[in-house]
């Protein structure tokens, strides 16, 4: 093994089954498993062989959500086409947001139906 790498980011969402298939469609991942989570919720992992995002929602009613960046800033997701995910976001009726064109490559920026921010980034 190459050293300590993330295998996994659990995120809470009000809605796992809809954000996995968002990140089907944008990603090309696959969903790894899915199932009861605790406390009652219902847990959704998305990815592929390496690394998964939980997507997890509690029983009942989603509390009030969090305000922008607390406890999270963003999610990061390096790709090879920037121009192709930026397509698809817009497709799924997301407004990307925030471009940049500096060292190390070029980026921008969108929030999911959770308001989760997600930096899609290529080094390409």
């Amino acid at each position: 093994m190459p050293g300590p790498i993330i295998e996994h980011v659990n995120l809470t969402v009000t809605n796992p089954a809809r954000t996995a298939a968002l990140m089907e469609r944008l990603f090309d991942w696959h969903i790894r498993w899915a199932g009861p989570a605790r406390d009652g919720g219902t847990s959704i992992h998305v990815g592929d062989e390496r690394f998964y995002i939980a997507l997890y929602a509690p029983p009942g009613e989603p509390e009030a959500r969090f305000p922008k960046g607390a406890p999270l800033n963003h999610v990061g997701i390096l790709v090879d086409d920037l121009d192709r995910i930026e397509d698809k976001v817009a497709e799924a009726g997301l407004k990307p947001f925030n471009h940049g064109d500096y060292s190390p490559g070029r980026r921008f920026y969108f929030l999911d139906y959770d308001g989760i921010e997600y930096e899609i980034v290529s080094y390409g």
